[in-house]
């Protein structure tokens, strides 16, 4: 094992080791270290190529600097090949006391275990260590698979993990950044490209897209089409591509299953549905239920689908009729998702409410719409919020250039705002 930890201390801060951190995510290193200094697994899942991998670094970089020696941090990326030789949890364990002999580390050791999930029984190690009284760890991991706290497991480490989902740059870290203001004009330029952190590094539209059409076929393949046994991939394709120029759009598994076979695709309503289910937990989209909002209860059987990242929209299939409207809705979803609500499509007695977003005992319903430019659209959107008995706050939210007074109670809203609010 010493040959492995002479190839892996590149990847660590031993030794004085300078590591690219990247940009750094302010927001979710606040949320993170708050749970810090404690036996609780912090569990950092998303889409691949989210920002993970420099988070935990920084997260590493955060522990020295409160003062812990380097060498009590050890990070593991399975994404690099020098770490090909963790296949299951045997293997990482004899690599610990390998690390541990050969650094010896004195008092707590701090474990960053990155891409986690592709290690096979994972969850037994983690589970040991997080209990181990004999020797102490602080253990933090990451996985771009949302089911890899699901079930047993979920049991098995139940009360002793905190979970965080990393998204793609906010709005507000699309403008740090880049270093621009946030206005109506950088709003839309966030909203035409893509928030996926390494787009801002790449030097044109069409290494962009080689760039997001790279991690959709790597999500695909490596997370679904191996993980699943696959066996009509072109259809697991095909449904993600339906499903990003349907985002926003109110649909049901059903209507999908009619649309691919009138077009002559054998398939069937168990397939479609597992399928976007495996689509959904890699991250790459987001479905969010019907709420009766009288009733306090889930209307199931119709959904909306949002994409994680508007670079899938932008750049892969842009050819397709895709309002400007659509992907402010995408928008808008995403960052009422980041700032830690619930979020789902109201149902009223008239229609429906873009989005009731909950957060504990806190309710906030949303309107969105491109412009409210003439009064037909204001009596729409803001009298979408008639049948709507309780004071909760509700905003319509817009890409006007002047924001309006309130109407009856409700508040308008401008989006390159929105994060004040949340």
């Amino acid at each position: 094992m010493t040959e492995n930890i002479t190839a892996i201390a590149k990847f660590n801060f031993w030794n004085g080791n300078k590591l690219d951190l990247g940009f750094e995510r302010k927001e979710y290193l606040e949320k993170v270290t708050r749970f810090s200094g404690n036996r609780l697994i912090k569990v950092l899942v998303g889409q691949r190529r989210t920002g993970k991998s420099y988070l935990l670094r920084q997260i590493v970089g955060q522990v020295i600097q409160s003062g812990v020696p380097p060498q009590n941090t050890l990070y593991i990326n399975k994404e690099f090949v020098e770490f090909d030789f963790l296949t299951d949890y045997k293997a990482l364990a004899s690599l610990v006391d390998a690390y541990k002999a050969d650094l010896k580390p004195v008092g707590k050791v701090y474990l960053f275990l990155d891409e986690i999930q592709t290690i096979e029984g994972w969850e037994r190690l983690v589970d040991s260590y997080s209990q181990d009284f004999a020797d102490s760890y602080e253990l933090y991991i990451s996985g771009s698979n949302s089911q890899m706290l699901s079930g047993e497991l979920a049991t098995l480490l139940s009360g002793r993990y905190v979970s965080f989902q990393i998204y793609p740059f906010s709005f507000p870290e699309f403008c740090e950044f880049k270093q621009v203001e946030q206005s109506k004009i950088s709003y839309l330029d966030y909203l035409q490209t893509g928030a996926l952190p390494e787009l801002f590094h790449l030097p044109e539209p069409e290494t962009k897209r080689h760039y997001v059409s790279a991690i959709k076929d790597t999500v695909l393949l490596r997370d679904i089409i191996q993980r699943y046994n696959i066996k009509d991939a072109k259809l697991l394709e095909d449904i993600f591509v339906y499903l990003v120029n349907n985002a926003s759009t109110l649909v049901s598994i059903s209507n999908i299953v009619n649309y691919f076979q009138s077009k002559n695709r054998k398939t069937n309503y168990e397939t479609v549905a597992n399928y976007i289910l495996y689509i959904e937990n890699t991250f790459l989209v987001h479905r969010t239920e019907r709420y009766n909002i009288k009733g306090k209860e889930i209307v199931s059987g119709t959904y909306k689908f949002y994409i994680n990242d508007l670079a899938f929209k932008n750049y892969l299939y842009s050819g397709f009729g895709y309002g400007i409207s659509y992907l402010l809705e995408n928008a808008v979803f995403l960052q009422i998702r980041q700032a830690g609500y619930e979020v789902f499509v109201g149902a009223t007695r008239k229609g429906e409410i873009d989005f009731v977003a909950k957060k504990a005992d806190h309710i906030l319903y949303f309107q969105v719409t491109y412009l409210l430019a003439d009064e037909q659209t204001v009596k729409r959107e803001y009298g979408a919020f008639n049948s709507i008995n309780d004071n909760y706050e509700k905003f319509v939210v817009s890409l006007d250039d002047i924001e309006f007074p309130s109407n009856a109670g409700i508040k308008h809203i401008q989006a390159w705002k929105l994060e004040g609010l949340l």
